[in-house]
Order: C-alpha cells, then sequence, then structure tokens
C-alpha cells in the first residue's frame, strides 16, 4: 500500500486497484485494471478506476458512449456547456455517445468507479484538452 493511501480506501475497492496510468491524459495519479476485455462476443470493455484526491482526466468523448458506476469515494462529473455534478459512491452515470465531458476525484476524497465502454465498434476515445487547476480548485 501507498503510504499516501488511506487505509480505508485500501480496504473499499472490491476490485483489484490495478496499474498506475502514466498517460498524458491524467492529472495526479491514476490507476486502471481492465475487469473485462472488449471481445466479439461481449463487446465492451469494463475497467476498475481509482483516482487519487484532485485527479482526474482531461476532456473527452466516446464514440459509443460510456457508463459509470462509482464505487467508492466522491468525485466529479461535468459534460461540456453543463454544471458539474458530485457523484459519490452509488451514483451511475451514462453517457451519451459522442458528449465531451471529463471525471475525477474531487481534491479532498479518492475516487472509485467502474468505467464501461459502450459500443466499442464506434472507435476509440477522443482526448482533448486538460481541466486546468485554475477551474479546478475552484469546484466545491
Amino acid at each position: 500500500m501507498d503510504k499516501t493511501e488511506p487505509s480505508n480506501l485500501v480496504s473499499s475497492i472490491i476490485f483489484p486497484k490495478g496499474q498506475q496510468v502514466t498517460s498524458e491524459y491524467f492529472i495526479g495519479r491514476t490507476w486502471v485494471e481492465t475487469l473485462v476485455s472488449n471481445d466479439s462476443v461481449f463487446n465492451c470493455a469494463v475497467y476498475n478506476v481509482t483516482f487519487e484526491p484532485g485527479a482526474r482526466n482531461n476532456w473527452h468523448k466516446h464514440p459509443g458512449g460510456q457508463i459509470l458506476l462509482v464505487t467508492g469515494g466522491r468525485g466529479y462529473y461535468q459534460e461540456e456547456g453543463r454544471p458539474v455534478k458530485i457523484i459519490k459512491e452509488g451514483d451511475i452515470v451514462k453517457i451519451q455517445p459522442d458528449v465531451k465531458h471529463w471525471h475525477g476525484a474531487a481534491q479532498d476524497s479518492w475516487l472509485s468507479h467502474i468505467a464501461i465502454t459502450t459500443n466499442p465498434q464506434k472507435g476509440e476515445v477522443e482526448w482533448m484538452e486538460p481541466v486546468s487547476d485554475e477551474y479546478f480548485c475552484r469546484l466545491k
């Protein structure tokens, strides 16, 4: 266990935390574990994603949509042109195809969610600009 992780986070994660993401499309430390790989039978990919406090992904779009099942902590979800929403354990977020959005942990909480990539045959995620620190730090 990383010394900066609260022990209750580790004990509350029900799926493997996975590997730390090393990508220009994420700010802060994030871990991803593939739970179900996309194949011709199930036609979706399922991931466990864990964000440290303040970590988030860039704005992005999924051509086939995405579903988030929040399994722990508290964070944010925002669609372009709409107010930010607070998400917490037990929330379900259904993201329509090609909707520009971002998600991540609140400044003072870890966030863990299951990310389901729906209709992956429609194409890969399109990554865009980061969510600026200036904007993110103003969120409550």
